[in-house]
């Protein structure tokens, strides 16, 4: 999946036009931008169960499922319950005191989004670094077995996952970020908000992101007149893009003024609403390049965060795919064309890829970055639109939907394309587990499957699947 990131949850991979979030497994939370009801004042000691899909981790209390938040098996810890709706199947918690730690359990890397130093000050975390005070290996260990379970409830698949990291990790797992999306609070301040609030504290420092992001030191300028502020780095380093959302009423001359105030970066106006960038100065896009291939994205456009995750996938795609000269190929949810561009390169001009995006802005960065390429239909709309008056025949099929995954009726119009090879790109094992029930009762068989951890320090995962029809 395409990313950037949301003020809310920097962890979170952006919604596309055609995202909604998949329902979460029978007994697991779904998440929302606030709680269901108010936060209590209301703790527990617990003793902590197996990790769970989306990055909580299972409790009891009084026979009731607790998620708790900041926590690993087996420990003992202290919450404050932050949901405690009798009507509920489940309670929400955060861990504000650790009783008896677990080994794994290492200093956080990040304060503002440390638990127990934020409930020290009588608040919650940050969203962004959840995984932050577990080590690496044992993050890589604890998203493996996820995903396992994810498959085995939801696929009745039996199958050992190991999680891979990024190309060029670095030890700490920081410093991957190219991309930010930023808070302001009420005194014009660089800010992020708390976890599933609306309230925001002010930020120094972004630990996950590349060392271009915090060297722009947004957080000493006043930023009085701008909603938010995003930011984005070239994945192979380079001039970075910083985009303001003004304020309701903010005036031209107060947007103009912090523009000139930042320094180093190229700097746009972003319409949240229609995706439009308004260029104030420098330039409004991103020049990105991937194995030796050359993409432009606008700065609004949807691109991997993790600076290695272009290339992850791309390799992991073609090795998985194979494609070959002359194929016929379908791209969905094909973003700027990250896996468009090195699939047209390898079918050549006797072959042909379908390339299909909802986002309107979105498949406009496609459209130039495979102009020239003739042998390409670059359709914005729909998948399952596109799909429905699709006449030709696909020798293979790339898909890399949203969270909430293609869903039944794209794969089932997939499977009766019957291309003799599919690719799922998946950034949530849920929904990923789902739809691979779908192509198994179909008769389809998973040949391959790879797991990488580019989201270090929180629960988020990608994957690449290939998947073969009944022979």
């Amino acid at each position: 999946m395409s990313d950037a990131v949301r003020a809310s949850d920097p962890s979170t991979p952006e919604e596309r036009p055609e995202h909604t979030s998949a329902p979460a497994p029978a007994g697991e939370p779904t998440e929302s931008a606030e709680p269901a009801g108010p936060a209590v004042d209301l703790t527990a000691e617990l003793t902590v169960g197996k990790a769970a899909h989306g990055g909580h981790f299972v409790a009891r209390h009084e026979g009731r499922v607790v998620f708790v938040r900041h926590a690993l098996p087996g420990e003992r810890v202290r919450v404050r319950f932050t949901e405690t709706d009798d009507a509920a199947s489940f309670w929400r918690a955060d861990v504000v005191e650790v009783l008896e730690a677990s080994p794994a359990r290492v200093a956080h890397p990040w304060p503002l989004a440390d638990a127990l130093k934020a409930a020290a000050r009588g608040r919650a975390a940050v969203g962004g670094a959840e995984f932050g005070h577990i080590a690496l290996d044992e993050q890589r260990r604890l998203k493996g077995a996820v995903f396992e379970e994810q498959l085995s409830r939801l696929a009745s698949v039996d199958r050992p996952v190991t999680v891979e990291p990024a190309p060029g990790e670095a030890p700490d797992g920081l410093g991957w970020r190219t991309r930010a999306a930023f808070a302001v609070d009420r005194a014009g301040r660089l800010a992020m908000h708390l976890h599933r609030s609306h309230d925001v504290v002010p930020v120094r420092e972004m630990p996950l992101a590349v060392a271009a992001v915090n060297d722009l030191r947004l957080w000493t300028l006043e930023l009085t007149g701008i909603e938010r502020v995003d930011v984005a780095v070239p994945s192979g380093g380079g001039e970075p893009l910083v985009l303001l959302v003004p304020a309701a009423r903010a005036s031209p001359r107060r947007v103009a003024a912090v523009a000139s105030s930042i320094v180093g970066a190229s700097v746009g106006v972003l319409d949240p609403e229609s995706g439009q960038v308004r260029r104030l100065t420098g330039r409004t896009w991103l020049q990105e390049s991937v194995l030796g291939l050359d993409y432009r994205v606008t700065g609004a456009g949807f691109w991997q965060i993790h600076r290695g995750a272009p290339e992850a996938l791309v390799t992991a795609v073609l090795d998985g795919l194979r494609p070959a000269a002359g194929d016929h190929l379908a791209d969905l949810y094909a973003g700027a064309g990250l896996f468009t561009v090195p699939l047209a390169r390898a079918v050549g001009p006797e072959g042909s890829v379908l390339s299909v995006e909802g986002s309107p802005g979105t498949s406009r960065d496609a459209k130039r970055n495979l102009h020239g390429s003739e042998h390409v239909s670059i359709v914005q709309g729909r998948v399952d639109a596109v799909l429905g008056r699709w006449a030709e025949p696909l020798d293979g099929v790339l898909l890399d939907p949203p969270r909430a995954g293609a869903g039944r009726k794209v794969v089932r119009q997939i499977v009766e394309a019957r291309p003799r090879v599919v690719g799922y790109v998946s950034c949530d094992p849920a929904s990923f587990a789902r739809d691979l029930g779908y192509f198994l009762a179909a008769g389809w068989s998973l040949d391959t499957l790879r797991v990488f951890d580019l989201y270090p320090h929180t629960h988020h995962m990608e994957s690449f699947a290939r998947l073969t029809p009944p022979a």
